[in-house]
């Protein structure tokens, strides 16, 4: 049986900080983190989506963790096929992005250089053993089919030598019609499939189809239940609190991954005040774990 570890997609969110979760004296950036480590035992680093990390933040959170402690890490939204802004980028690499502009696709180039700095910037988590997977999270506009797969290929070429799990944001990919392709391709790939909880009444949701593609990780993210999630503000999108009953339908899913991964990683992005940590306690609880 793998080991199930259960934590959320963020230590830092704003409405978390404000809500009293963190005792007091421990709201600033290296006592929230030794605090959340010590309730949880894995942690998703949203903050990398948004702009590249740096070797200083992995050298501190190394630091501030124990040995045992895993990081998931989101993929840098430019090697995902995301709507970047130059800005997110080093100043010296920003004239390369906007020569971009209305042409198909993003310069091999500029990617392999973002990936550099990337990874190089993440090496202490993964030297320390800290680094559980990098989640690349794919936008709703990649559809199934050979062009998608291709460029899933050339990803994972890039993230050669690392541990990656993808998160498809097209529902069509874990259709019916399409799940045994899916599967077999992330398999193909070495790459750990994210389940996904969603809501399931939009045209844009994802089913919640659990598939174990590769024998070290299988990742599960719970996103809340809010039909808002296609028109709202993030607020709206992520707000969700999970019932007993809701998180109970995981419990024999989760255990069924741990069955056939070394580790199973169950996170909570429902990040609205306290909604993630009071629902990852609960699932922790339901699985009977420590």
């Amino acid at each position: 049986m793998g080991q199930i570890r259960v934590g959320t997609c963020s230590w830092t969110d704003k409405a978390l900080v404000a809500g009293g979760w963190y005792p007091k004296g421990r709201r600033d950036a290296e006592g929230r983190l030794r605090y959340y480590a010590g309730q949880f035992p894995v942690a998703e680093v949203d903050s990398t989506y948004y702009g590249l990390p740096s070797t200083r933040n992995s050298l501190l959170w190394t630091e501030r963790t124990p040995e045992d402690f895993r990081f998931d890490v989101k993929a840098f939204s430019l090697l995902t096929g995301h709507p970047t802004r130059p800005a997110a980028l080093p100043a010296e690499l920003r004239p390369a992005l906007a020569r971009q502009r209305g042409r198909e696709g993003v310069d091999p180039g500029l990617l392999d250089e973002v990936w550099d700095r990337y990874s190089a910037a993440l090496e202490p988590l993964r030297s320390s053993g800290r680094l559980g997977t990098l989640v690349f999270q794919f936008p709703p506009r990649l559809a199934p089919g050979r062009p998608a797969a291709e460029f899933l290929r050339r990803c994972r070429e890039r993230a050669a030598g690392w541990p990656v799990a993808v998160e498809f944001r097209h529902p069509g990919w874990w259709r019916e019609e399409n799940a045994d392709a899916t599967a077999a391709l992330l398999t193909e790939l070495d790459t750990a499939a994210v389940a996904v909880d969603m809501v399931q009444t939009l045209p844009t949701s994802v089913p919640p189809v659990v598939r174990v593609t590769t024998p070290e990780l299988a990742l599960v993210r719970f996103h809340g239940r809010n039909s808002a999630w296609g028109t709202g503000t993030k607020e709206e999108k992520f707000r969700h609190a999970y019932t007993p009953e809701e998180l109970s339908e995981w419990v024999p899913r989760v255990r069924r991954m741990a069955e056939q991964a070394r580790e199973v990683h169950v996170l909570f992005n429902n990040c609205c005040g306290d909604a993630a940590v009071r629902a990852a306690e609960s699932m922790r609880n339901l699985l009977g774990l420590p």
